[in-house]
């Protein structure tokens, strides 16, 4: 992600797999041509994409659909100074075949906030980056101070 700043970087099958670890994630959107961030929960599908469940009619489903957008998760130990961050990049889309909407229903995300009319909304992981700060020391060695 960023060479040289002292973080070890995760490979892509170590990302997903970080991915699986948390319930909630930030999907980072175009809202009037400013950078919107939405906490969102989430599940991934086997192929790696990310599944999103909101109302049919949310901002959120007209601002995704057919856009590029990031999707961030993280863990933070503070006291510890460590913790891991995973981005998604990719194109987002609003499931509209019956059959796929069927199936998602079934292994999908459960929304926290139901609506009567709900979408699924994938994430295709067109890059899929991570990185790592473990114990406080940096990949120089450096211990950071607490």
């Amino acid at each position: 992600m960023y060479p040289n700043d002292g973080f070890r970087e995760l490979d892509r099958q170590e990302c997903l797999r970080r991915l699986t670890r948390v319930p909630v994630g930030r999907v980072v959107h175009t809202r009037h041509a400013l950078p919107a961030v939405l906490p969102v929960n989430f599940c991934l599908d086997g192929d790696g994409a990310v599944l999103l469940r909101t109302s049919a009619e949310s901002e959120l489903a007209r601002a995704v659909h057919d856009a590029v957008v990031a999707f961030e998760v993280d863990e933070v130990d503070a006291a510890r100074s460590s913790g891991w961050s995973v981005v998604v990049t990719g194109r987002a889309t609003v499931v509209t075949d019956p059959a796929e909407q069927e199936r998602l229903a079934r292994i999908g995300p459960r929304s926290w906030a139901p609506s009567p009319r709900e979408v699924f909304v994938r994430i295709h992981p067109e890059l899929v980056t991570g990185r790592e700060l473990v114990g406080g020391q940096t990949l120089y060695g450096v211990h950071l101070a607490p």
